[in-house]
């Protein structure tokens, strides 16, 4: 029997797309609880036949309103089930999903739908007056309605012929350094992602994770939530990671999964619930999105011995997992960012693409089925960011013998004082180290004689004085290395991922002189 061509181009199996793997899920354990969705006023559950079934009506539901194929739909929104329901949606009907960040302002959320040319905008109601002083009436929809739709009525397959080559998403990129991009994410690069994050994070079937981070960051979607989903796991998720939630519920609902970036995780040490949190059935904790301090780590690690910490380190537009430090790595090598995954190949080269020997620092570059296919309508930044199929990371590292990666800090924060290089990060790791130190982030400050004078801009645990904090960073320094100046803040200004904006912090010192 010739089995080559019983599957049609519109087989509403969509067996290499994301909403596919789904099915596949759905198929396997259609009454496993796929989803608990906990928010104040509400909690609700999903199987996995439910859930899929919710997302071939949002999918019809998409194509009845009009929408065709390929064509981009914004979601603004903070994390539900109904979020995901319409990306999940999207890629079924062979839409474009674009997430846009919830914390924006009218001009950013201008800019991100129509630099993505969004014919639609789905947003949380508590949006509503943001969205309509930026989208024309008929062109907005509340997520409400889609998850209302999505919950009954009949099942019918939309039968759209999406292939693993088609686009799944507009990933912006963060935009710490420049004005964001929106990486071209195709079906066949996120799905090999997860298959990475699967491998190289020790995903299990039986794996209970906590969502908390937002779901329009590649990180909690595609590294932990979709593989998860791939897996037939049973997730619980949440609007936002707050403290005292969090740790209530890894506790009463003994969840075994959960990851953060480090300032969450400083704040979860740091809650006067923590030493009391029966935290037992933790297996598995990641980190990632920013650096991990060194300090911080250790205090984690020696609270919570019975749980497996791991690096989680990458960036958008590779889907984002690249590498990770696994956890009997972390012994040996605590400042590492880890090997890299299952498909992604890496090398450290000079300005001029040639490949540097061990440990010789240089910039990183990706070559792999997981990368982007390039930025959405900017063919300039797209041509700059790859050599042929190499692609460039902007991340300075280094790599031993060993394979393992070390960042040393992204190219545009190291800082050229009179002439010598500096990482922000190595000043970062010492500043952390001062007892009174809540946060830091080290910068370059244009000036006459220096060039850039290197300056930290702290969040302090208790009153601190400025030259005080020098002095003690010079006894650990060498001279070019000790900050030139220190700003206290009452916080640091951090996208959704925790990754600090460290071009608002320039804009701010140089902007007025006293900005802070």
């Amino acid at each position: 029997m010739d089995l080559s061509n019983t599957a049609s181009a519109a087989d509403p199996l969509h067996p290499s797309t994301v909403p596919g793997l789904l099915r596949r899920s759905a198929a396997r354990t259609p009454e496993r609880r796929a989803l608990r969705y906990t928010a104040p006023g509400t909690d609700r559950s999903w199987t996995y036949r439910e859930l899929d079934d919710a997302v071939t009506r949002a999918a019809a539901h998409l194509l009845a309103l009009g929408l065709r194929p390929g064509d981009r739909v914004a979601a603004l929104g903070r994390n539900s089930d109904a979020y995901l329901l319409l990306f999940l949606a999207c890629g079924r009907a062979g839409l474009v999903h674009v997430p846009v960040n919830y914390n924006c302002n009218a001009a950013e959320l201008r800019y991100f739908t129509e630099q993505s040319g969004s014919s639609a905008l789905f947003h949380d109601a508590a949006f509503g007056e943001l969205v309509a002083a930026v989208r024309p009436a008929g062109t907005t929809r509340p997520l409400e309605d889609l998850l209302t739709v999505a919950q009954h009525g009949p099942v019918e397959d939309p039968g759209v012929p999406v292939r693993d080559t088609d686009l799944a998403q507009l990933l912006y990129t963060s935009g710490t350094t420049a004005a964001p991009k929106g990486a071209m994410m195709t079906h066949r690069a996120l799905l090999h992602e997860y298959l990475s994050a699967v491998v190289g994070l020790d995903l299990r079937e039986g794996d209970r994770p906590l969502h908390a981070l937002p779901l329009y960051h590649s990180g909690q979607l595609h590294v932990f939530l979709l593989p998860a989903l791939l897996l037939g796991c049973e997730n619980h998720l949440v609007q936002s990671p707050d403290p005292a939630q969090v740790l209530r519920l890894l506790a009463a609902e003994r969840l075994t999964s959960f990851f953060a970036p480090p300032t969450v995780w400083t704040a979860l040490a740091a809650h006067p619930d923590f030493p009391t949190t029966d935290l037992g059935a933790l297996e598995k904790a990641y980190y990632g999105a920013s650096v991990m301090p060194a300090p911080v780590l250790e205090r984690l690690r020696a609270a919570l011995p019975g749980t497996g910490f791991y690096n989680a380190f990458g960036q958008s537009e590779i889907a984002p997992l690249a590498a990770v430090l696994r956890p009997e790595e972390h012994a040996d090598r605590p400042g590492s960012a880890g090997r890299t995954v299952l498909f992604v190949e890496a090398r450290v080269v000079d300005p001029q693409g040639r490949e540097l020997p061990p440990d010789e620092p240089g910039e990183l570059v990706y070559r792999s089925p997981q990368l982007c296919t390039g930025y959405w309508d900017k063919p300039e930044e797209t041509a700059a960011a790859f050599d042929g199929e190499w692609f460039r990371s902007g991340d300075l590292v280094r790599r031993d013998a060993d394979g393992y990666l070390y960042v040393v800090d992204r190219i545009k924060d190291v800082i050229n004082t009179g002439g010598v290089l500096v990482a922000s990060r190595e000043v970062e790791d010492v500043l952390f180290a001062h007892p009174g130190v809540a946060e830091a982030a080290v910068i370059g400050v244009p000036h006459p004689h220096w060039i850039e004078a290197v300056t930290a801009v702290v969040v302090a645990r208790e009153p601190l004085d400025g030259a005080e904090l020098i002095a003690w960073l010079r006894e650990r320094l060498p001279a070019h290395k000790t900050p030139k100046a220190v700003h206290f803040v009452a916080a640091l200004p951090k996208n959704a991922s925790g990754k600090v904006l460290k071009r608002e912090l320039r804009e701010r010192v140089t902007g007025s002189g006293n900005a802070f």
